[in-house]
């Protein structure tokens, strides 16, 4: 376990940037290294690479970025491309001549790409499209951390460092609710939230309605406070959903990012867009078309380049010209073409400033009069937000956020409240010794401040036994289920009943595959896949349909990234998943093909318990595991779940 206190902000500072660049230099070297080591196919079939790709123009977009559209009729369906990722666009060398652009929009046959400044031929020949690193996330980060350093923060640094329990306030605020609907323990949560000071943390396990209990504390602070509040987590789609909920409770909201990265249903909320429906924004167009103008009268002059500028400064340039002077064989004709061509430039320039302090003041107008302002923890830290200050951080999905992540949107604010769950899964880290990095902010705080925290108890998804063995493992047993959902079942859904006995409405079965479908390795992957066992939860899946159960109200769970490629081309009507790619999810029937079945009983990364609790609540009325027993009962936990099954649920055997 890393360091919970820390000396001084230096010791602070430099443990976190060594951590970060190590990770920044992990995860750069994991794409090049990829790039020049497989063939532009090899890549495309790991998800990471698109090839024969051809692209059309779909036009402009709020920010001045240009967007295309790169699509082939067979696109492949397994690639790992999404929404506001980096790309590197070339035409056969993303490293030597690879355009970096971000991902607007995504649809079965096509990404569309927003550009800041594209290649010329973009319309002409073949494409190919490759996942990259994002470096603006590390370099805030960085930058976080030096200004923490500094001693240029808001927020007290005491309770940053594992030294501010004595500056902890706990106490409960007398509210009346916004929201009617909430259980006892989300009213108690707000009202700790609202009474504390300068902390409070809210951990909500799985289904217990974390992101509910946030809109209410915003909400109260808005209204009742008269607080301005900064609202921040880890991933677009958590901002975008507690975008959607604030601007549902009549909040003023403003989203702040790159717009391609704002669910297009809540662009205009974003920042960008606010801007250019501002009033004031048509002096703003007034200046680009002045520049436009006068580019065009700059084209029929001489661009002073290097071979005719012969080592002449600009001043020396126009100073000739005033004096009607030639010098170094340069004809008088063409000095004063080129002065005119700097005059006209000098003259863009002071458009462009002009412009920009307009935007400057029309940004600051829009974020002033916001109730909430949101974005993501990187995005807190661009240039809008810079010297700007909150009342309040409230800053969702703490949990997988790294601390220097946190850090970032933390310092702009007086007070923090933070909501996650630190038995799901951490922050994805890539360094093996930068794994200090998935000991989240939001973890340490609650190590070090047990007493500004609290459970959020009553869970509104599972089936009461589906949530059991959880609550007990994980939990301390303190989950209860909410009766709308406890006694939830398959039967409720299903239109017709099935013969097999794993399909009935037992809410969790284990199917051991008893040694009998053994796991496999393909070449130079450190990943396992499973054919047989893949074979066999595709039929369930198949059985699961014929009892007119909707594709998606199905989910496959799989720790295994080989595993989950096989099966999505035995089954590719139902979302699956590994169990990363599930968190924060749900459906109503779980199907959780575990793999590992091996003479040496190893079960490997499935050790990670917080994988397994992940994977075992992310089902409403049915979970269905499957998997080698003995292999699995290596290990205790897994052992006890198996344990638990027989005694309440059924084990059955393949």
């Amino acid at each position: 376990m890393p360091k919970k206190v820390f000396k001084d902000r230096k010791e602070y500072s430099n443990h976190f940037k060594k951590l970060i660049e190590l990770e920044r230099e992990a995860e750069k070297e994991f794409h090049i290294r990829e790039i020049q080591l497989l063939t532009g196919k090899e890549r495309e079939q790991r998800g990471r690479a698109i090839l024969g790709l051809k692209a059309s123009y779909k036009g402009e977009i709020v920010g001045g970025y240009k967007v295309y559209r790169f699509g082939r009729p067979d696109m492949p369906e397994n690639h790992q491309i999404k929404v506001g990722d980096v790309v590197l666009v070339s035409r056969t060398n993303p490293l030597k001549e690879g355009v970096e652009g971000t991902v607007y929009e995504k649809g079965k046959k096509y990404l569309d790409i927003a550009f800041s400044d594209p290649p010329p031929d973009l319309t002409r020949g073949y494409w190919r499209v490759d996942l990259y690193v994002n470096d603006i996330t590390f370099k805030r980060m960085n930058k976080a951390l030096t200004l923490f350093e500094e001693g240029k923060t808001n927020y007290p640094e005491e309770v940053v460092l594992g030294k501010g329990k004595n500056l902890l306030k706990v106490e409960e605020k007398e509210i009346k609710p916004f929201n009617e609907n909430l259980n006892q323990y989300q009213l108690e949560a707000v009202k700790k939230a609202l009474g504390s000071n300068p902390l409070f943390l809210i951990h909500g396990p799985p289904g217990t309605g974390k992101t509910t209990t946030l809109v209410e504390i915003i909400e109260q602070l808005v209204k009742n406070e008269k607080k301005q509040v900064l609202a921040t987590a880890d991933s677009n789609t958590a901002v975008d959903n507690l975008m959607e909920r604030l601007i549902k409770r009549n909040l003023d909201v403003v989203r702040v990012g790159h717009p391609a990265r704002v669910s297009k249903e809540l662009i205009e909320h974003s920042l960008d867009y606010k801007v250019q429906h501002h009033p004031r924004y048509k002096e703003i167009q007034e200046i680009e078309k002045k520049i436009d103008q006068i580019k065009e009268e700059q084209a029929n002059y001489l661009k002073p380049t290097p071979q005719w500028r012969r080592g002449l400064s600009d001043k020396q340039i126009l100073e000739l010209a005033r004096q009607n002077k030639k010098t170094r064989g340069i004809k008088l004709s063409k000095i004063k073409s080129m002065a005119k061509w700097i005059e006209l430039q000098n003259q863009i320039k002071n458009l462009i400033e002009e412009k920009k302090k307009i935007e400057n003041q029309i940004v600051d107008e829009i974020l002033k009069t916001a109730d909430v302002v949101l974005a993501t923890n990187s995005t807190a830290g661009n240039e809008f937000l810079e010297n700007r200050t909150f009342e309040v951080l409230v800053l969702d999905e703490a949990s997988q956020s790294t601390e220097p992540s946190a850090l970032i949107p933390l310092i702009k604010a007086k007070k923090v409240i933070m909501a996650g769950d630190h038995k799901q899964l951490p922050p994805t880290v890539l360094h093996p010794d930068a794994k200090d990095l998935s000991y989240t902010m939001f973890e340490r705080f609650i190590d070090l401040y047990p007493e500004a925290s609290y459970m959020l108890r009553i869970q509104y998804r599972m089936n009461d036994l589906i949530k059991e063995f959880p609550s007990k493992e994980f939990y301390n047993g303190e989950l209860i289920s909410h009766d709308s959902v406890k006694d939830i079942k398959l039967s409720d859904i299903a239109k017709q009943k099935s013969d097999n006995p794993a399909l009935d409405d037992t809410p969790i079965v284990f199917i051991d595959t008893k040694g009998k479908f053994m796991e496999k390795t393909r070449r130079g992957s450190f990943s396992k896949y499973n054919p047989e066992e893949a074979k066999f939860v595709k039929n369930l899946v198949e059985e699961l349909k014929k009892m007119g159960i909707p594709s998606e109200d199905i989910g496959v769970i799989t720790p295994y990234k080989d595993h989950e490629d096989y099966l999505k081309q035995l089954i590719p009507d139902v979302e699956v998943k590994t169990v990363d790619g599930f968190q924060g999810r749900e459906k109503e029937v779980i199907i959780i093909s575990l793999v590992r079945s091996n003479p040496q009983e190893e079960i490997g990364f499935l050790e990670d318990l917080r994988r397994l609790n992940v994977a075992l609540t992310r089902a409403k009325r049915k979970l269905i595991l499957v998997g080698d027993a003995k292999t699995l009962s290596s290990n205790e936990v897994y052992k006890r779940l198996i344990e638990f099954i027989k005694e309440k649920g059924k084990v059955l055997e393949v």
